[in-house]
């Protein structure tokens, strides 16, 4: 299995999206998320965390894991992220000599 760094990104940092949401915004959102976190099942390695800093774009990260990034595609289809930005997905690379 080979690991993938799923950034989320969008053009409002996390913070500030969440709280510019209404608690309804914000648990429809988090259903959504928990819906796909059932789809992705052993996929997941982790499930990540909203971050803040850096340039801004970056609201958040998964780690994830599928045979390839072809394997990995179809579980990003209709990810909840895509409804507010895009996903940027990075293959981790094995270290040398281990």
């Amino acid at each position: 299995m080979t690991k993938f760094l799923v950034l989320y990104r969008a053009g409002q940092d996390a913070a500030a999206q969440m709280a510019e949401a209404t608690p309804e915004e914000q648990q429809a959102g988090m259903q959504a998320w928990m819906e796909w976190f059932g789809r992705a099942g052993e996929a997941i390695v982790d499930g990540g965390s909203p971050v803040a800093g850096g340039d801004g774009t970056v609201g958040g990260y998964s780690i994830l894991q599928a045979e390839s990034a072809e394997a990995l595609a179809p579980l990003l289809e209709g990810h909840p992220h895509l409804q507010v930005g895009t996903i940027d997905v990075l293959e981790f690379l094995p270290l040398p000599g281990m």
